[in-house]
C-alpha cells in the first residue's frame, strides 16, 4: 500500500505542477498587469489543487478496487496460476 500512496502523491504533484505552469506561466513570462497576474496565478493554483486531489483519489480508489477479493487480476492463492488448481 505504501508504494501506491507514494505513486499517487508523486504523479499528482507532477500533474498539478504541469497544470499550474501552463496556466500561470504566461503571468511570469510576459509583463502583465497586477490584476491579470493575480487572476492567472490564483486560477492556476486552484486548478492545480483540484487536479492534485482528483489524481490521488483516482489512483487510490483504483488500487482499492484491485486489492479486493475477485477485483484484481492476481490469483487468490500465491504461487498458483488458477484459484481452482
Amino acid at each position: 500500500m505504501t508504494v501506491e500512496i507514494g505513486y499517487a502523491l508523486c504523479s499528482a504533484a507532477f500533474a498539478a505542477a504541469l497544470l499550474f505552469a501552463a496556466v500561470a506561466g504566461p503571468a511570469f513570462a510576459f509583463d502583465l498587469s497586477g490584476g491579470a497576474r493575480t487572476t492567472l496565478v490564483g486560477t492556476g493554483a486552484t486548478l492545480a489543487a483540484v487536479v492534485f486531489v482528483a489524481r490521488v483519489v483516482s489512483v487510490l480508489v483504483r488500487f482499492k478496487g484491485e486489492s479486493q477479493p475477485g477485483g484484481g487480476s492476481q490469483p487468490s492463492q500465491p504461487g498458483r496460476t488458477n484459484p481452482d488448481s
